[in-house]
């Protein structure tokens, strides 16, 4: 009996513990009660969620008095959209049409890169009170790449002319992709009418390095990873575009924005200013030169002048 209690009290003692790490944890700087005046940006654990989310809050920075934090690493497009609906950050920095069409708004894929932003701007203000800003330019979607010696020994330039050599390819690919419903593999091959036969389940991270490498022939890449350009790899198009469109752009609580109204000029300075291979190359800038995102952030924007004119 006394074992008995002995252990109810470790396990109250330890869910007493618990409970006050998670309150304790609802109360970190950023992410509530955040002083006046203060913008809280959002970003995912990528770098180029780190990248956008420092020029944000730089441009912000620069052109306002107000202060700006970063609440870093928000572990998916589900945990920063949930942020904003509690208020715990005012801007989310990198949202892509296509993950928050499925996923915050539980709508079918489009694949119209028009038509997918107009329904995300529709419904972001009609259902929660937030603008999507237009894009920042570049999109961060799934891509076909082989290395540029690949392509040219089989005339590949787009997705549907890996059809006859495809027997030929080992195919790297990133596990979930195989088994995702709607825009996986099985999919894919409904779309294209082809598939692989040698498929190779791996890391997203390592694909890069494994085609490099030749030890894959083909593999599904991110479109804006800097590796893509620093490897000299080549996207194949998706002619029959199979892929929903993932264009990134900024997502701003409206309640902040009549706030702030200045914020919404200075937001939009940003749209149209970085293509995807612009993003590419500021991708690789962390990711391949070991670069601080704040420092690729800040390089971008003196390079580009949105620091002149303000003083």
């Amino acid at each position: 009996m006394n074992q008995t209690l002995k252990k109810t009290k470790r396990v109250i003692t330890i869910l007493i513990l618990s409970l006050s790490f998670i309150l304790g944890a609802c109360s970190l700087p950023g992410l509530s009660g955040a002083p006046e005046n203060t913008i809280r940006i959002g970003t995912l654990n990528t770098t180029e969620s780190q990248i956008m989310g420092q020029v944000v809050k730089q441009l912000i920075e620069h052109e306002t008095d107000l202060e700006v934090v970063l609440v870093n690493n928000l572990g998916s497009s589900i945990v920063q959209h949930q942020a904003m609906l509690d208020e715990q950050v005012d801007i989310t920095a990198t949202r892509y049409t296509g993950t928050d069409l499925s996923g915050a708004l539980g709508m079918e894929p489009v694949n119209d890169p028009d038509e997918a932003m107009k329904i995300v701007q529709k419904e972001f203000k009609k259902r929660w009170d937030q603008t999507w800003f237009d894009s920042y330019g570049f999109d961060n979607t799934y891509a076909f790449t082989v290395t540029k010696e690949l392509a040219e020994k089989y005339g590949l330039e787009k997705v549907s002319d890996l059809a006859d050599v495809a027997g030929e390819l080992r195919f790297g690919v990133d596990n979930s992709w195989i088994h995702r419903e709607g825009d996986g593999y099985q999919g894919f091959v409904k779309t294209y009418g082809f598939e692989f036969p040698k498929i190779y389940p791996m890391q997203i991270g390592l694909v890069y390095e494994a085609l490099a490498n030749d030890e894959m022939d083909v593999v599904l890449a991110y479109s804006s990873d800097g590796r893509i350009a620093a490897f000299n790899l080549k996207i194949l198009e998706d002619d029959k575009k199979f892929f929903p469109p993932y264009d990134t752009s900024l997502v701003a609580r409206n309640e902040v924005l009549r706030e702030h109204p200045e914020l919404e000029g200075i937001l939009n300075k940003l749209v149209g200013t970085i293509d995807t291979s612009k993003m590419q190359e500021l991708n690789y800038e962390a990711d391949g030169k070991k670069r601080e995102p704040a420092i690729v952030a800040q390089k971008f924007l003196e390079e580009h002048h949105f620091f002149e004119g303000v003083e």
